[in-house]
């Protein structure tokens, strides 16, 4: 696929490259071209598993693109359906994401890694917020971050937007693993090939129920999931999978996952 946005798929698989030479910004096209496609993933019944990466090796994405703001694009404009980057507001997007960060990682695209659910890293990257010196405030990760790493550092990387190399990204948790460039995405491909050998609605119950544990009390969250609901964990207690799973730790087989 041409333009802005490249996806590979393979089996239940999903890859997608932010390709925007030079440096894989986002305009307000992209962005709702991203959540489309991301939109398509999440109603893709045979689609388990996706990948985000950058094209190239020096940038990820730096996030919101100065240039197209300053040619007319709105930052308070039309991103589409899943918000800037198509997915950190996409309702319901409830299959594994794993970021594969191939350089440098800031701004909005920072928050776009901050939307998935694994984070590799090649050992080059780096890592900020610099919204402070272009005169706005970096939203998703203000709401996001402190939530994620001790609250003094987040905040350092708000207030300051000082750069983090990938050691210390690792340090502070926001990274899971660091990789050699060249590894980056076979790492990235064995990781997705694991979890799309499992349970869908498994994964669908823990991305739902730890979105809503979020703003909630804990015994307020274990309620709602014993009394199901959260719609994701009423389907996984009615399904299939549900019983292919005590019957093959029974049996002492690998379980057979349907997704129903």
């Amino acid at each position: 696929m041409t333009g802005p946005i490249r996806q590979r798929r393979e089996g239940g698989i999903l890859e997608v490259t932010i390709d925007r030479p030079k440096a894989n910004a986002i305009d307000l096209a992209t962005s709702r071209i991203m959540g489309e496609v991301f939109r398509d993933f999440r109603d893709d019944d045979t689609l388990r598993v996706a990948i985000i990466t950058g094209a190239g090796e020096k940038f990820f994405c730096p996030g919101w693109d100065l240039k197209a703001a300053a040619a007319g694009d709105a930052v308070d404009g039309d991103y589409g359906v899943g918000g800037f980057g198509g997915m950190q507001e996409l309702r319901d997007l409830n299959k594994p994401i794993i970021a594969a960060i191939n350089g440098i990682c800031c701004g909005g695209g920072f928050e776009i890694a901050l939307s998935t659910d694994l984070i590799l890293a090649a050992e080059h990257a780096t890592f900020a917020l610099p919204e402070i010196r272009s005169g706005t405030v970096a939203d998703a990760a203000s709401i996001k971050l402190p939530k994620r790493i001790p609250y003094h550092i987040a905040m350092d990387m708000l207030l300051t937007g000082r750069w983090l190399d990938v050691q210390e990204a690792h340090r502070w948790g926001f990274v899971n693993e660091i990789l050699p460039a060249d590894k980056l995405m076979d790492r990235a491909w064995e990781l997705a090939r694991l979890l799309e050998s499992g349970p869908p609605l498994v994964y669908a119950a823990i991305k739902e129920v730890v979105r809503a544990a979020e703003g909630d009390t804990f015994q307020g969250t274990m309620n709602r999931i014993t009394k199901r609901q959260f719609r994701t964990v009423d389907i996984l207690y009615s399904s299939e999978d549900q019983l292919e799973g005590a019957r093959a730790f029974a049996e002492k087989r690998d379980p057979v996952w349907k997704g129903k």
